[in-house]
């Protein structure tokens, strides 16, 4: 009997060390600003990115990835906690992220399931606990200290003082050398390319070699660019932050094409590094079992409106890139299901084989259930002066967004017909019965969102 138990025990114990031998790896790749189409993938005939096209081809492409809040702070907080803006109330100015939301973060329950852990680059989130959170980890982002390209130049390989981006990448390559054999790995990596550096007058900066890049190429001009559909804005629009960073930016032709080439310049970087990443994974043998996530944090004006930054409800500013390769599957899908950065954390998970938590807000990018997502939530909630807080209702037809400090004024884009949202049609008395009914959906899904935040955090 006692030999039937040690038997029975030995064998589990086998059977769970050969389970987690089998996990797969996972790299999340975050980059910051890059927008859908930055991406000659989606169609950008310009851009030069072979590296994330192959991971797009030869993995899943989702043609319809939003973020849920369409700046940094507010979204790295959804991509950690699975949760809208609206229920964990993380964003700039807020002080720290509070405790119980980190508690059930992927990276703490990625290392309980027995993940080796890393991260490197912006974490982007204030929480005084990063250090306990990885098994390996730096924070790090521009150095706000310089207005010139030393704010991306101050981190060092060997004696060589390097781009951010390339710093990043030699960080990812030496934690896949010394990953552990007996463990699978998550690996998070946040590139603070191809975000401006917004003290300096040039903005963007890119390691020498990319100089001629884009060189002899012209940037074709902003589409909805004109005088009218930069006046049809609110007066807060007109003279807040989205307009200032578009005088830093994109207000001279000159400018203009200094500022979109150096974006480009820097989403190749980040693209040759992905190269190098891949290349590190074969030439250890874990290529083949190792998935790979690459997403956006925000999406980004590039002069449309003759607007700048993020932050707005409009389309540029809140679609991204974002792509599944799982090696171990049939690549070559495009979906086009909406698909939400609080989407990320619960397919590390699904990936990972631990069940989300309850609380979670997010699907599966694996799952079926994706396809019933006829609708979504974004939204903007940081009261600054500069920027007007916003929320929206995003279904595939129509788009309906207010502004929280003006909710009379009103926006209504049937993107079926308007896929630039031209013509605002909050005005028109035949769509009245459509503004209505999605004011009221809007309306429910805020009641919700906050409901699980009054849930989530004990408070009545």
């Amino acid at each position: 009997m006692r030999k039937c138990l040690f038997l029975t025990f030995y064998f589990l114990l086998g059977m769970v060390t050969f389970a987690q031998q089998n996990r797969p790896n996972i790299i999340f790749i975050l980059t910051d600003d890059q927008r859908w189409d930055a991406l000659g993938f989606a169609g950008n005939s310009i851009i030069q990115t072979p590296e994330m096209d192959r991971l797009a081809s030869e993995g899943i492409y989702f043609e319809n990835a939003f973020v849920t809040t369409p700046i940094c702070a507010a979204s790295r907080a959804s991509i950690l906690t699975g949760l809208y803006e609206r229920t964990h109330g993380y964003t700039f100015g807020q002080g720290d992220i509070k405790e119980p939301l980190m508690a059930q973060s992927y990276p703490v329950e990625l290392r309980k399931a027995g993940y080796h852990t890393g991260f490197f680059g912006k974490f982007g989130v204030n929480y005084p606990g990063f250090s306990a959170l990885f098994d390996e980890g730096e924070d790090y982002d521009r150095n706000g200290k310089f207005d010139d390209q030393r704010g991306y130049f101050f981190k060092t390989i060997g004696k060589d003082t390097v781009h951010l981006t390339r710093y990043t990448g030699q960080q990812a390559i030496d934690f896949i050398q010394k990953a552990p054999s007996k463990k699978p790995f998550m690996l998070s990596l946040s590139f603070s390319a191809p975000h401006a550096h917004d003290p300096a007058p040039l903005q963007y900066f890119w390691s020498p070699e990319y100089d001629t890049l884009y060189q002899n190429v012209t940037i074709p001009d902003p589409i909805m660019a004109s005088e009218a559909e930069f006046t049809a804005q609110p007066d807060y629009v007109r003279k807040g932050e989205n307009r200032t960073r578009w005088h830093w930016r994109f207000d001279t032709p000159e400018k203009y094409q200094h500022s979109v080439k150096g974006y480009y310049r820097m989403i190749s970087e980040v693209d040759a590094e992905i190269g190098k990443i891949r290349k590190a994974l074969e030439e250890k043998g874990l290529a083949k079992n190792t998935v790979i996530i690459l997403m956006g944090d925000n999406g980004y004006f590039l002069g449309e409106r003759q607007l700048a930054g993020k932050w707005l409800m409009y389309e540029p500013s809140l679609r991204v890139p974002l792509i599944v390769f799982d090696p171990r599957e049939k690549g070559g899908k495009r979906e086009s299901a909406f698909a939400l950065n609080i989407d990320v954390p619960s397919t590390i998970f699904d990936l990972a084989g631990i069940p989300q938590p309850k609380t979670w807000q997010g699907i599966s990018l694996r799952s079926s259930q994706l396809e019933k997502r006829k609708e979504f939530l974004t939204e903007h909630l940081w009261q600054t002066p500069i920027i007007p807080p916003s929320e929206a209702l995003r279904t595939d037809r129509w788009k309906y967004f207010r502004y929280l400090n003006d909710p009379d004024h009103e926006e209504l884009y049937d993107l079926s017909v308007d896929p630039m949202e031209k013509n605002n049609l909050a005005g028109n008395p035949a769509y009245r019965k459509d503004l209505i009914q999605l004011r009221n959906r809007l309306d429910k899904k805020v009641s919700q969102y906050l409901k699980d935040k009054l849930t989530f955090t004990g408070n009545k």
